[in-house]
């Protein structure tokens, strides 16, 4: 990738052409039974303005080429809020050209202009390549362990 990949929200004009990206950011986490339908209506809540998240695009070429979905929460322990990025994808052609780090990135400036505590996230223990741009960010393992039960 030449350029740099242009990101900012992902605009209700485009959203159509986010959905294609969520269903693979899906089947890379081996989900078996992906619903167009509910992605469509789960997802449009984070279009901005939106109370409870953001969609933001990484745009290289006029096309879309990566998401990340951002979700607010509150941190009890520093007593403010907290942005978790829940959905990082690259379209795996642009893997390894800047396009995650540059969402990262603008996920961290929009915590900070939030005024947030901190900028989270997760990612399966065996997702090496992922690790290894987690790991060149500055950021830091947690040492929480995570739970999760069926609802």
């Amino acid at each position: 990738m030449a350029a740099e990949p242009e990101i900012a929200p992902i605009a209700a004009s485009e959203y159509e052409d986010l959905l294609p990206l969520i269903a693979a950011y899906q089947r890379f986490y081996e989900v078996e039974d992906i619903d167009q339908e509910r992605n469509r209506e789960f997802f449009r809540r984070f279009l901005a303005p939106s109370e409870v998240g953001l969609l933001l695009g990484a745009r290289s070429g006029g096309r879309l080429v990566g998401y990340a979905c951002l979700y607010w929460h509150f941190s009890s322990t520093k007593a403010r809020e907290s942005v978790l990025l829940n959905d990082l994808y690259v379209d795996p052609e642009l893997r390894g050209e800047g396009v995650g780090r540059a969402l990262i990135d603008a996920s961290l400036g929009i915590a900070r202009e939030r005024g947030c505590a901190h900028l989270e996230w997760v990612t399966e223990p065996d997702n090496r390549t992922a690790q290894r741009l987690y790991d060149s960010t500055g950021a830091e393992r947690s040492t929480w362990i995570a739970y999760e039960l069926p609802a």
